[in-house]
């Protein structure tokens, strides 16, 4: 899930992702354009109920690709992305645009 929330000068949007308890996974991380692609920057906080949270400052005007890594080594994409787009290992990527 992504919810963005604008600064009032829209310099910066502040975008919370959210994976839900049904991924199943121990640890996430959120990886993407906005880290280059690093697994170890960005990891997810686990909630009580079993679901992940992070939320990032984003440039507005742009569009991010990204996916969450689940547990080191499962990637999953973001069901509620603003856009999917192919990547070079023949699957999708999540696009948030801000």
């Amino acid at each position: 899930m992504l919810n963005k929330s604008y600064s009032k000068t829209g310099k910066v949007c502040r975008v919370t992702f959210k994976l839900p308890a049904e991924v199943e996974a121990e640890t996430a991380a959120i990886v993407g354009d906005f880290n280059g692609w690093s697994t170890e920057s960005h990891p997810m906080k686990k909630l009580k109920d079993g679901s992940f949270s992070i939320i990032l400052s984003l440039t507005p005007g742009k569009a991010y690709r990204f996916r969450y890594l689940l547990d080191g080594e499962r990637w999953e994409n973001d069901w509620e992305a603003d856009a999917y787009l192919p990547n070079s290992y023949g699957e999708d990527d999540s696009v948030v645009k801000v």
